[in-house]
């Protein structure tokens, strides 16, 4: 019995996210263990499978998640956006499938870390995901620094995320805080028919003016 990691499209259609062979697999399953049931159960309807004869269970609210590998029957583990236990829940349950001996197999499909990091031109053989930055203003500009400092001894891109209705506050500290020729890349909307992709200095972001908004964000520095 397989626990598959199911990847969901981060904007637009599963069909349209996920190749062939990956939505074949998706729907011989049954059982499913799920970020947010409510869209987990769109993403299985737009792939024409019988939603209400599926079993879909919320991370966290199951006691025993494993259950159906148990019962001999394969799991599918469904991240509400992009790659589950990557900057989403169910590391744990993955640790667990492990731990007891399940084959755990990733399907194909997209992650916005790794397409932000393809599109940026920043270092992309030393990299790291840095996760959310601290929210009270002190704190972000020192871990800011910390990582500013880190990438330029380890000539290392770190990649970073925010939740949308702070990404105009988190971008305002990376200008105050960053030296004018540390890169930055922001990536939006991707995916999207909105996509935006850009790579300046912080000297030509300083320049430009630019914001944000509520937009799906994932931020990309490298120090000079």
């Amino acid at each position: 019995m397989i626990l598959y990691c199911i990847p969901a499209p981060l904007g637009g259609a599963p069909r349209e996210a996920l190749p062939g062979p990956a939505i074949t697999t998706i729907r011989s399953l049954g059982d499913f263990v799920v970020e947010n049931a409510k869209s987990a159960r769109a993403f299985l309807g737009a792939l024409d499978m019988p939603v209400r004869e599926l079993s879909i269970k919320v991370i966290g609210e199951e006691r025993d998640p494993l259950a159906p590998l148990r019962e001999k029957r394969s799991l599918g583990l469904l991240s509400e956006a992009g790659s589950p236990a990557i900057a989403d829940p169910g590391a744990t349950i993955v640790e667990q499938a492990h731990t007891e001996g399940y084959r755990v197999v990733p399907l194909i499909g997209p992650s916005s870390i790794v397409l932000a990091l393809m599109a940026s031109g920043l270092e992309g053989q030393r990299f790291a995901f840095c996760g959310y930055l601290p929210r009270e203003g002190a704190a972000r500009a020192k871990r800011i620094g910390e990582l500013e400092r880190r990438s330029r001894s380890e000539k290392e891109t770190e990649i970073f995320i925010e939740t949308p209705y702070r990404n105009d506050a988190l971008f305002a500290a990376l200008l105050e805080t960053c030296q004018p020729g540390t890169r930055l890349c922001i990536a939006a909307d991707l995916t999207l028919q909105t996509e935006s992709i850009k790579t300046r200095s912080v000297a030509e972001w300083r320049r430009a003016k630019a914001a944000l908004g509520k937009r799906p964000a994932v931020f990309l520095l490298l120090a000079d």
